[in-house]
């Protein structure tokens, strides 16, 4: 998926624009949750979410989605990661 079909879905879908979010090298967050939704776009690197101990690692042109309250953790790979992050209350 490029930037283009990214922003198309989040409009279609009721969401707002989209942030850029960047993460640094080989980092990682412990488990916590947001308080809303969250549809991102990898741009750049990877990222690996772990929910319900179940772990995905998304890659540029790669979407994930939390849900509202989601409790997961992130991590990030040796060239960190970027992406556009669209968080929906």
């Amino acid at each position: 998926m490029n930037s283009e079909q990214f922003l198309q879905l989040l409009r279609r879908d009721g969401f707002p624009e989209p942030v850029e979010v960047q993460q640094v090298p080989n980092g990682q967050i412990g488990v916590h949750e947001h308080p809303f939704e969250v549809r991102a776009l990898v741009v750049e690197g990877d990222i690996t979410i772990v929910i319900d101990g179940l772990s995905k690692n998304y890659k540029a042109g790669e979407m994930f989605h939390l849900e509202l309250k989601q409790p997961h953790a992130e991590s990030y790979g040796s060239e960190g990661v970027k992406y556009l992050a669209s968080r929906k209350q």
